[in-house]
């Protein structure tokens, strides 16, 4: 039987998400970034029909994925941060590790790997922290 105060708790209970390999919980160290499908494969891959995703493409250019993220994680066994493809279906989460192709379909986000038309030298430099250790000669 369940208690009279636990029906009543408002406050919202911890996601269930937890590391496909060690199996402890993970904690979220970066916001929600949904995901976005522009083209009609992307519609078809998850479920919609040929005619109905070519309508939505041809209506709204972007289709919003409701049920899908990408989220960064840390795993306390793991000691390192990740970034993963959440899939929600009603309570239960499936994670899998971020492929470079979502990158494209999140809005807000950038990529961990890095803009891949910037230059070595320039990622480097721009890392810098100290202003004044640049000198132009």
């Amino acid at each position: 039987m369940q208690r009279r105060c636990d029906g009543n708790r408002k406050r919202s209970k911890r996601r269930a998400i937890y590391c496909p390999i060690h199996e402890c919980y993970l904690h979220s160290v970066s916001p929600k970034y949904s995901l976005f499908a522009d083209r009609v494969g992307q519609l078809l891959t998850r479920g919609v029909g040929q005619q109905s995703a070519r309508r939505l493409i041809a209506t709204k250019t972007t289709v919003l994925l409701e049920s899908e993220w990408l989220e960064a994680f840390w795993c306390d066994d793991c000691n390192q941060t990740r970034w993963y493809h959440i899939q929600k279906s009603d309570r239960t989460y499936k994670l899998s590790i971020a492929p470079p192709e979502l990158w494209q379909q999140a809005v807000g986000v950038t990529n961990p790997e890095g803009n891949p038309s910037v230059s070595e030298f320039t990622r480097k430099q721009a890392r810098k922290a100290d202003y004044n250790a640049i000198r132009f000669s």
